[in-house]
């Protein structure tokens, strides 16, 4: 007979599945947040400058998370936990392999991770109940598959907001139709000018960055405010490379920068016709996942020659005849480091004899400023700065003397333009970068915009005992640009507030008003007009009124494709603008010459009235 306690029955009802359903009211938590956090930023209308961490970094922060609940309180046994773990890295490896290299690190942190960590809490949460042995496997490849859509895409960096800007892996991009019309060289042949041409560039009317003052201030012309009735007129567009360069003019001539396939470029066009005249190239390819592919300096046109800074750190004098080099110097090995996170930023200062740029990385301990001579290359001295800088090294007049000028992550730095010695080091740290420039205002004061988080400051200049000092008048939050410089006009400052154009007073750092939402954008002032164009961050052309009663937006339309931060430039009554894909030749109307045509449109209006 057999024994009761062994009998089939009995053992299939002492078995126990070692199984348990997993605590899922985790997981529903946190991935509703890791959506929270991932657009958040772009719910809040007027957000708080730094609010683009919780966009970045929320997520990835979130997905470590919920590995840490599946680990440790999820309920799952050991080898599901051991196991998955390891299935995650390994998914997250192969899906980094497969990826597009623009996708290799920030995206990859910042999207990737979090799509592939949710996606197996989704699967956790959908068959985590069960005490099916393969709700691992379910899990797991939900994860692969919403994690493996990064392999189909590539980005050409981020927004000003932090977004990437995203595309289909086997999108044609703009540089590649530009390569494909260029030819294999990536340029038109060189058309040398003549004597009457290179003596342009010996009087250049917009030289380097921002201006004859570093300041992104049009004087001169009066302009039409009504562009209902006196639209800008496109006098050409062509395709360019990328770049966040800005143009330097002299005559009939503008120069740029730009990325060309496997090589940089220094590119001069008639600024008639926008006809590429010359060129000069450099190998090199610089891109990096948040700024993005290309130069970022601005080229100076000083004592009839081109000066230009690569953004891996090439500084060359080009003969402006031709575009051929005179002399070139690799300032990373001058200096002996990498190129910074986002590329050497500096456009160059050509002053007394001396080539000035910056020279910083994040990764050193120090940055410097190097003056090389300006006949042939050779470093005439250096002096010390901060590390982390976006900015470029200026001249300021300040109390009637004339100085070296650079903000870095420490504050700003004078410097004797003809030594380099060091006169002040203002400390005003920023945790960031800086990568705007200061400007005095009345002489005796200096702007000191600053970076997110950190704002705006106005020190006043004095001379105690033959010494230079600087003393905060104010420092305000109520505008806080990015790289976004700021314009000064009749006792009030324009500019970007993180995201949103806006004007404070120059006496007390308040706000008058906010609300231009130009994103990242730059912007130009028209003094004698007073009148600002705004380039917003989506290639719009804005018009608004220079006045602090309130936003006055007289007109704005699309002009541009693409993402657009390059600075604009206005010389006479020509308005050129660029981004990482087009350029563009505004013709404007000035006030005589839209006096004239309405002028004509009544008398023919009035001579068509006598004729009825």
């Amino acid at each position: 007979m057999q024994d009761s306690a062994t009998s089939p029955e009995t053992q299939s009802a002492s078995f126990v599945n070692p199984m348990k359903p997993m605590r899922i009211w985790i997981p529903l938590l946190l991935l509703p947040l890791m959506v929270i956090a991932r657009f958040v930023p772009d719910i809040i209308q007027d957000p708080p400058a730094n609010i683009w961490m919780v966009g970045a970094f929320g997520p990835v922060l979130l997905s470590l998370a919920i590995l840490l609940w599946f680990v440790l309180v999820s309920r799952a046994r050991w080898w599901e936990r051991l196991l998955g773990v390891i299935c995650i890295v390994l998914i997250l490896a192969a899906i980094m392999g497969l990826s597009h290299e623009s996708f290799i690190g920030p995206p990859f942190m910042m999207m990737t991770i979090p799509l592939t960590v949710g996606g197996f809490a989704l699967g956790a949460i959908a068959f985590g109940r069960t005490l099916n042995k393969n709700r691992l496997w379910y899990s797991l490849a939900i994860a692969a598959l919403l994690g493996g859509v990064c392999t189909l895409l590539k980005t050409d960096g981020v927004w000003g907001d932090f977004k990437s800007a995203l595309a289909w892996r086997w999108d044609e991009t703009a540089e590649d139709r530009l390569l494909a019309k260029r030819g294999p060289t990536g340029s038109a042949k060189n058309e040398p000018l003549d004597g009457a041409g290179a003596q342009a560039f010996l009087q250049p009317q917009w030289p380097n960055l921002r201006g004859p003052n570093f300041d992104s201030v049009q004087r001169g012309l009066r302009f039409s405010d009504d562009w209902e009735a006196n639209p800008p007129k496109e006098l050409w567009r062509i395709e360019v490379g990328p770049a966040w360069s800005s143009f330097a003019v002299a005559g009939q001539y503008l120069v740029t920068q730009e990325q060309r396939g496997e090589s940089e470029f220094v590119v001069c066009y008639d600024a008639e016709t926008g006809k590429e005249v010359w060129t000069h190239s450099e190998p090199g390819r610089f891109f990096e996942s948040l700024g993005g592919l290309g130069p970022r300096a601005t080229p100076t046109i000083h004592g009839g020659y081109v000066y230009a800074f690569g953004a891996d750190g090439k500084l060359i004098k080009l003969d402006p005849k031709n575009g051929e080099a005179i002399w070139k110097v690799n300032v990373a090995e001058v200096a002996k480091i990498n190129p910074p996170m986002w590329g050497f930023s500096s456009s160059p200062l050509v002053h007394q004899g001396t080539v000035i740029v910056h020279a910083g990385s994040e990764r050193e301990e120090t940055g410097k400023i190097f003056a090389f001579n300006d006949r042939d290359g050779e470093v005439v001295w250096s002096a010390p700065a901060g590390k982390m800088s976006y900015a470029s090294v200026q001249t300021i007049d300040l109390l009637g003397t004339t100085y070296l000028a650079l903000q870095s992550d420490l504050g700003l730095h004078l410097y004797k333009p003809d030594s380099g010695e060091v006169v002040l080091d203002y400390l005003w740290e920023h945790s960031g970068y800086r990568a705007l420039q200061p400007q005095v205002v009345d002489g005796d004061k200096i702007l000191i915009p600053t970076g997110l988080g950190t704002g705006t400051r106005l020190v006043q200049a004095s001379l105690k005992d033959g010494k230079l000092e600087l003393e905060e008048v104010w420092t305000t939050l109520d505008m806080k640009p990015d790289f976004n410089d700021v314009l000064v006009h009749k006792g009030h400052i324009y500019g970007f507030d993180n995201r949103i154009f806006g004007c404070i007073s120059l006496q007390d750092g308040k706000r008058t008003w906010k609300g231009g939402r130009y994103e990242k954008g730059q912007a130009i002032l028209l003094a004698d007009s007073d009148l600002i164009i705004v380039v917003s961050e989506r290639g719009e052309l804005v018009q608004l009124r220079a006045t602090p009663d309130k936003l006055e937006e007289l007109a704005k339309f699309s002009a541009m494709k693409g993402k657009t931060w390059n600075h604009p430039v206005l010389v006479g009554n020509r308005l050129y603008v660029r981004n990482a894909v087009e350029a563009i030749c505004y013709e404007l109307a000035t006030v005589d010459s839209a006096e004239t045509v309405n002028n004509e449109s009544t008398d023919s209006e009035k001579t068509s009235g006598d004729a009825t």
